[in-house]
């Protein structure tokens, strides 16, 4: 048995940073799918006969990877790999991929699309989400083709951002699901955007919604977690969406009202779901949840201080759900295989963690 000196000290220990190998997995799942149309499944409103057309002629960037959120954010995954490893093989068809897609043709065609008769919800908050992540990864990337895509990007950016804008005060309550709906998730990306922008309103807007929808929570039923169909957790999400927003001290003190089921030791508390049928796409999320429970649970311990007594059960549980989440990125089956890249690579380049 390890002393408790070395136990204390494994657990304090970063996570292991991507290899090349599981980058080149992840980037090749994504650069199967972005330019893949078929199987689609598009949440679509007609406004006539005309509305009637193929994926990629109604949304011409993002119509591949099964939906428009994972098209998006595969193409944030690609721009994620071939920024931090500019020499791997992937390197250069991710970079030739995010070129056919973010053409200002493109991007015009998704910005009048989003601005179509009827769409005031089209992927909010989710996909406007990922968009906006796609968006400060570019403007974060310094090369010169990834600042000729951001400007392409810009006036759906835009557009995006104040659909945003207009929605939060408007919206009356925050949306606590485990799946696309969910505002806590959506926030954390959103607000990260923001900041890398120098977006000040977006900021002061959603620094005063998280407060009213968040601030005064206490006892998440982590317990009722997850749902049959989650991929993110409501009670994690907000705990890392809340870490963003509050000072460190206040933040700590938030936390043990909130998620009052945290051991003050290095305990059992959490573990990982078991998705049962990875060729079914709902029940396929639960491997989503474990990544997106990990990412999020690294990020509630980064909040903490050093010597606070629940860093090491957090951080046991980050490592579990971590272990049991990239197993499962295999592309065995295109219902995991389409979106689970992106959650992987959003967990082991540490994205959102400062």
């Amino acid at each position: 048995m390890l002393p408790l000196l070395a136990l204390a000290a494994a657990a304090a220990a970063p996570p292991p940073e991507l290899d090349a190998k599981a980058a080149a997995r992840f980037a090749g799942l994504a650069l199967a799918c972005v330019h893949q149309e078929y199987p689609n499944k598009i949440a679509h409103v007609l406004n006539g006969d005309a509305d009637v057309k193929p994926p990629r002629e109604l949304t011409p960037a993002f119509y591949g990877c099964y939906d428009w959120h994972s098209s998006v954010h595969g193409h944030w995954l690609l721009a994620r790999l071939a920024r931090l490893h500019p020499a791997a093989p992937f390197a250069k068809p991710a970079r030739e991929a995010l070129a056919k897609s973010l053409t200002p043709e493109n991007i015009a065609a998704e910005t009048a699309y989003l601005g179509g008769k009827g769409r005031v919800s089209f992927e909010r908050p989710y996909g406007l989400a990922w968009l906006l992540q796609l968006c400060a990864e570019l403007r974060e990337w310094d090369d010169p083709s990834a600042k000729a895509w951001s400007k392409a990007l810009a006036p759906l950016e835009a557009a995006a951002a104040d659909r945003l804008k207009a929605w939060l005060p408007k919206l009356s309550r925050p949306i606590r699901v485990g799946e696309h709906d969910q505002t806590a998730f959506a926030f954390g990306l959103i607000r990260d955007w923001a900041k890398t922008a120098g977006d000040a309103g977006m900021l002061t807007l959603l620094d005063a919604r998280v407060q009213d929808y968040y601030g005064r929570d206490r006892g998440c039923p982590l317990a009722y977690e997850p749902g049959g169909h989650d991929f993110l957790s409501p009670c994690l999400a907000e705990a890392d969406l809340m870490r963003r927003v509050l000072p460190a001290d206040r933040y700590a003190a938030w936390l043990k009202e909130f998620l009052p089921a945290i051991p003050e030791k290095d305990a059992a508390w959490l573990e990982p779901a078991e998705a049962t049928d990875r060729a079914d796409p709902k029940l396929a999320h639960l491997d989503g949840l474990n990544l997106s429970r990990a990412w999020m649970l690294d990020g509630v311990a980064s909040a903490l201080p050093a010597d606070d007594p629940r860093r090491p059960a957090v951080e046991a549980a980050a490592r579990a759900h971590r272990e049991a989440g990239l197993v499962a990125v295999t592309g065995e089956h295109y219902e995991g295989g389409h979106w689970l890249g992106s959650f992987a690579t959003y967990l082991t380049t540490r994205r959102g963690v400062p």
